[in-house]
């Protein structure tokens, strides 16, 4: 099927708009190797070869005696004796790019942690001897796909109560615009500090929790595009010919609604983002054990001399919110239709 003439015009605009075209490009490419962070940054080698077999650790679990140790236990391979025996004659180990993953404490660490940048830890590591490079790859990932997966939701949510208010109108409206001012004003960080303080923090918890308020901010667009076009003829003509409110709502409206939705949608994953850095940051987000933008910024705080856990985490927010912010300001370029 090929594009309507409206949505080339638009992907031509948003092509000419080079910042925000190069900024999709490289946010895609980063997302694209985060999602494969394993493969880039783990303490267990992709591939084995020794004496005359091959082993695939990041898929299977050996124990050390697989390798010549004197343990059942899980294979360490930064030690020192596996490392000895995977490079003795023809055998051989690939590592991957870094070797350590987000929760390896790297034990042969020559200075104390947390240590500053060196050749075996690239960002150094944290005040528990983690690989600061790992936790920052794995906690990018985190941060996306949190920020993705609540604006799914409060974007879904927001069209269907936007939709409802703006067609019925009336008292729909009525009662639904009172809900909102009810519900807008709950103070949200002290139910997020009650929860927290009741249940397992975890991702899925402030997920749900946060998506019972993020929907109300779109919900106000889509109510107002629905409002505008509900009385227009072809609405009017579509209605008259026995059309289901459905229909109309899905086919007719709805298209019409979605250019304040597009746009604003890097900017609710970059808001989404930085909510949950500034949770955690507040040990309020997730479990400690799980790699975080936040944790790390607290980490710095609380290590002020160590330069290398700020800096290094305000860089990758900072690029992550501005590589959105570019692309949400080339969307809402390429949709005004009053540009050429």
């Amino acid at each position: 099927m090929n594009p309507s003439p409206v949505r080339s015009r638009a992907w031509r605009r948003f092509k000419a708009n080079r910042r925000g075209y190069v900024s999709l490009w490289l946010f895609g490419v980063l997302f694209a190797l985060s999602l494969v962070a394993e493969a880039l940054s783990n303490d267990r080698p992709l591939l084995v070869r020794y004496d005359g077999e091959y082993y695939f650790p990041l898929l299977v679990t050996y124990p050390e005696t697989t390798f010549g140790g004197g343990f059942v236990t899980e294979t360490d391979y930064l030690d020192p004796f596996i490392r000895e025996q995977l490079s003795r004659g023809d055998n051989w180990a690939l590592f991957p790019l870094n070797p350590y993953d987000y929760d390896t404490i790297n034990y042969f660490a020559q200075a104390p942690n947390p240590a500053p940048p060196s050749a075996q830890n690239l960002l150094g590591t944290d005040d528990r001897g983690r690989d600061v490079l790992a936790r920052l790859i794995y906690g990018f990932r985190i941060s996306v796909l949190f920020g993705l997966a609540l604006t799914v939701i409060g974007t879904v949510v927001g069209i269907v109560a936007g939709a409802v208010q703006g067609y019925f109108g009336g008292r729909v409206d009525l009662y639904a615009q009172r809900f909102m001012e009810i519900w807008g004003s709950m103070p949200e960080l002290y139910l997020l500090i009650i929860f927290a303080s009741i249940f397992q923090p975890s991702i899925l918890l402030l997920v749900v929790l946060l998506s019972l308020f993020g929907w109300m901010g779109l919900a106000d667009y889509v109510r107002a595009e629905f409002l505008r076009g509900r009385n227009l003829d072809y609405v009017t003509a579509a209605r008259a010919l026995g059309v289901s409110n459905r229909t109309i709502m899905w086919r007719h409206l709805l298209p019409n609604a979605m250019t304040p939705v597009v746009t604003f949608l890097p900017f609710r994953v970059s808001a989404a983002i930085l909510a949950l850095t500034s949770l955690d940051f507040l040990g309020l987000g997730v479990p400690p054990t799980t790699p975080s933008l936040g944790e790390l910024l607290s980490q710095g705080k609380e290590n002020i001399d160590a330069w290398w856990l700020s800096i290094t985490t305000f860089g990758v927010l900072v690029g992550t919110l501005m590589l959105l912010i570019f692309i949400g300001e080339a969307l809402r370029s390429a949709l005004d239709t009053r540009q050429g």
